[in-house]
């Protein structure tokens, strides 16, 4: 087999999948700990700890770090999401010992220091101003605190400005010493690598304890709560932008339901790709958008279904109608048989190319063993595709798009102009 898993006493999990053509590894540590798991005041203190562990740890500086991999051509970088953070690094093959050695140490002895928390406060809030200047991505974040008012799951992953200029070093730590913890812990890399020899890396660098035989499993898994009710809420922001931004949307469904295959179909369908609805019917027939799709995001009790257009805001109000139009037809009629293929040929298909390189494979499988605590592998997914039929497809679309739909509209309008 070439996906490998070992679950050690500790908690701390390691997969692996070999891929034998390859000179590369793409390595990755996955924290279960996300912008959801933080309190409002101390929203982003995930991504402020993101940031931090890149600042030194008891034996090496920032520099260091850096060094460490420019002078072997290797990429280290991390993102931060609500439900988890993910540090990863690709390197060559042989360059593997090292990237272990960095990423074990960064996040087990980072010291978080004082002038570098002051330092990493000033980068995230000119982050934050490039958000907020990046119309095109502000849109969702607002889209989903409309969704979800008052949820964790609504919240923006990097925090707020009042959040982080407040956020002391004492409260970071204290998150970083509650979270990162080896049961929390995922540990994968996909390229030429030998499962057994990772297993031996780690255990100089992590506390790992002995491989986990039967009994009870120690890591964590997310607990999945009641899922938020969709608000049916509209919201509009002005803004002196050239195009209006529009989300519209509603709850998909979570990353444990059933259905979850069956509305990446509809999903692919509705605003997949260059022969999806909203792509013809905006943008081919009416030229009213260049950028215009549809996508679904899951989480551990909840999904997010939106669909996404920019346009001038003189025809905001006719792209927001064409929207609601091919949403309620897809609830109604369902999809056609031919549109129906062509979304999970297209699904398949740009799931298989996405697995062509290690990055893409170690990402599939952490995100599959921190969310779900297994493994499908690229053949079962795909056979979970191929099961599913156009009546699933209908009723999921029935099931997800009769729901209260939230509008968020981004550019130069009056409260109340774009309905």
């Amino acid at each position: 087999m070439p996906i490998r898993r070992t679950e050690f006493g500790s908690g701390l999990r390691v997969v692996t999948e070999r891929m034998p053509g390859v000179r590369s590894v793409a390595l990755g540590f996955w924290v279960l700990a996300g912008s959801r798991d933080e309190p409002p005041p101390i929203s982003g203190s995930s991504h402020f700890l993101e940031h931090l562990l890149f600042k030194g740890t008891k034996t090496r500086s920032a520099r260091d770090i850096a060094e460490a991999f420019d002078a072997v051509g290797g990429e280290l970088n991390a993102f931060t999401s609500k439900e988890h953070t993910t540090y990863y690094a690709r390197v060559r093959d042989r360059d593997l010992p090292m990237a272990v050695e960095h990423l074990c140490d960064m996040l087990q002895r980072s010291v978080i220091r004082g002038p570098d928390l002051e330092a990493e406060r000033r980068v995230i809030l000119e982050e934050i101003n490039v958000h907020e200047d990046t119309p095109d991505d502000l849109v969702h974040d607002l889209f989903t605190e409309t969704l979800w008012p008052g949820h964790p799951l609504g919240r923006p992953v990097l925090g707020t400005r009042q959040s982080i200029e407040g956020a002391s070093r004492d409260q970071v730590r204290r998150f970083y010493r509650r979270h990162y913890v080896p049961g929390n812990l995922v540990v994968v890399a996909a390229g030429n690598v030998q499962h057994d020899d990772l297993l031996g890396l780690l255990g100089s660098g992590m506390p790992t304890g002995p491989v986990r035989a039967e009994g009870p499993s120690t890591f964590s898994l997310r607990q999945a709560g009641s899922p938020p009710e969709p608000s049916g809420r509209s919201r509009i922001k002005r803004r002196k932008t050239e195009q209006a931004h529009i989300c519209f949307g509603t709850n998909g469904v979570s990353r444990h339901d059933p259905d979850r295959f069956a509305l990446g179909v509809v999903n692919n369908a509705l605003g997949g790709g260059m022969s999806s609805r909203l792509f013809q019917e905006v943008r081919e027939r009416r030229g009213l958008a260049y950028s215009v799709y549809s996508y679904h995001s899951m989480y551990a009790e909840a999904g997010v279904f939106c669909a996404y257009a920019g346009t001038t805001p003189a025809r905001a109000q006719e792209v927001v109608d064409l929207i609601r139009h091919e949403l309620d037809d897809a609830a109604d009629q369902g999809l056609t048989a031919e549109e129906f293929e062509r979304a999970k040929g297209h699904m398949k298909g740009a799931l298989v190319l996405s697995q062509e390189d290690p990055g893409g494979r170690m990402s599939r499988l952490g995100k599959s063993e921190i969310s779900h605590g297994e493994i499908l592998t690229l053949s079962q997914t795909l056979r979970r595709i191929d099961a599913v039929t156009l009546e699933d497809a209908h009723r999921v679309a029935e099931r997800v798009l009769s729901q209260p739909m939230s509008l968020t509209v981004l550019g130069p309008f009056a409260k109340g102009q774009i309905a």
